[in-house]
């Protein structure tokens, strides 16, 4: 069992940055993928960013490419989000997932097991 506990959202203006966290619990954390998805109002969740186990792969949704980078520090059971040039669009609850099949990379939400409670991010024009 993994917890997953979001933190970093906030307000900021269009072009500004911010810094997702997200802790886990639980001694098997080094060993899952970990994804980032969004929900915005009246929207779908969706995919973001993931990062496989040791760090060494990332995958980005296209409209983030460039502009987000996902980050993690296993000896501190934690994964980043690293948000810069930020737009409108981009306002969501922001989630972060694990997904604890050996070798599992996927955009897919539904590949994720466990999942943190979510923090705001708002952007304003």
């Amino acid at each position: 069992q993994v917890q997953l506990v979001e933190s970093g959202g906030g307000l900021v203006q269009a072009g500004g940055s911010l810094r997702l966290s997200c802790a886990a619990s639980g001694r098997t954390f080094s060993r899952y993928t970990i994804g980032w998805f969004r929900q915005a109002p009246g929207k779908e969740r969706e995919f973001v960013a993931a990062i496989s186990s040791s760090g060494t792969d990332t995958y980005y949704t296209s409209s983030v490419k460039g502009r987000f980078t996902i980050s993690r520090d296993n000896a501190k059971d934690t994964v980043y989000l690293q948000m810069n040039s930020l737009k409108p669009e981009d306002t969501a609850v922001y989630y972060c997932a694990a997904d604890r099949r050996v070798g599992g990379f996927s955009p897919n939400l539904r590949e994720y097991d466990y999942w943190g409670q979510g923090t705001q991010v708002t952007v304003s024009s």
